[in-house]
């Protein structure tokens, strides 16, 4: 009896195992209309592509998730594409993120930040600063904490970008107020509490990964992967605007997911009158 019951303990792991496997490049691909206050005509229906959170270079599915995601991108022909840190997680995976870059297609440019991963300050041992300093800018443009404007059809649109190892700096003075549409990216979503009113219409974030493994309970979810949390994924209105936060598309410590499925979405820009 003891036995039988040992194997199907073990056969039930290996089933559970299996599924977080799949969920773990399961990814959902979606789109979410985004209201802006005062947005001018000309940028109603501009569509941004929010990707987080690759950690390539480990040994998970991570990279099918991203070619997926970058697949499905390409496919809606966004109008920006907006990228929120953990690109790396080994120096490995830059070849992987390059080839992924090179693949992405946007109107108006792909920009990317860094999240806490690149840059090394993590609870991983084995974590050591990305080397992206060859990134190109026809791949993607890195922001550390400067920002740029593009123009879109006669309206201006920012793209300002935080740096993870300046946390202590305020980000309202990346603000540039002249701009129709200012969009700011940052990895940590808790960093929204810097800003002030009018200093940034929508936010976009990550780190979170909607928890990566969570267990369900009559009260909601118990996340793994952070235990505590003011904004766990989705998109939010707060007094300092909107903020858009990703589920991610890869793993971080171990290659799995539980009620966490990775994410890529295509948020449209809604003028509200």
């Amino acid at each position: 009896m003891a036995v039988w019951l040992a194997a199907a303990g073990a056969a039930l792991a290996a089933a559970g195992l299996g599924w977080m496997l799949f969920e773990a490049q399961w990814v959902e691909l979606r789109k979410r209309e985004v209201p802006i206050e005062g947005l001018p005509p000309e940028l109603d229906g501009f569509a941004v592509l929010h990707l987080s959170d690759f950690h390539l270079g480990t040994v998970s599915c991570n990279g099918r998730s991203l070619r997926k995601a970058v697949a499905w991108g390409a496919k809606h022909e966004p109008d920006l594409v907006a990228i929120t840190g953990d690109l790396v997680s080994r120096r490995r995976g830059g070849r992987a993120l390059r080839e992924a870059l090179g693949r992405l297609r946007a109107r108006h440019g792909t920009y990317a930040i860094l999240g806490n991963h690149d840059v090394a300050e993590t609870r991983d041992p084995f974590a050591s600063p990305a080397d992206l300093s060859d990134l190109r800018t026809d791949e993607a443009r890195l922001l550390e904490h400067s920002s740029v404007v593009v123009d879109v059809d006669g309206s201006r649109v920012q793209v300002a970008g935080a740096d993870p190892r300046r946390l202590r700096d305020p980000l309202g003075p990346l603000s540039d107020r002249r701009a129709d549409l200012r969009l700011l990216l940052v990895h940590y979503p808790d960093a929204v509490w810097s800003l002030r009113p009018g200093d940034f219409h929508l936010t976009l974030a990550g780190h979170l990964h909607g928890g990566q493994i969570c267990i369900p309970t009559p009260r909601g979810k118990i996340r793994l992967e952070h235990l505590r949390a003011p904004f766990w994924e989705g998109l939010f209105e707060l007094p300092v605007g909107m903020l858009h936060v990703s589920r991610g598309l890869g793993t971080s410590f171990v290659p799995f997911r539980f009620l966490a499925r990775p994410e890529a979405t295509l948020l449209i820009m809604r003028r509200r009158e």
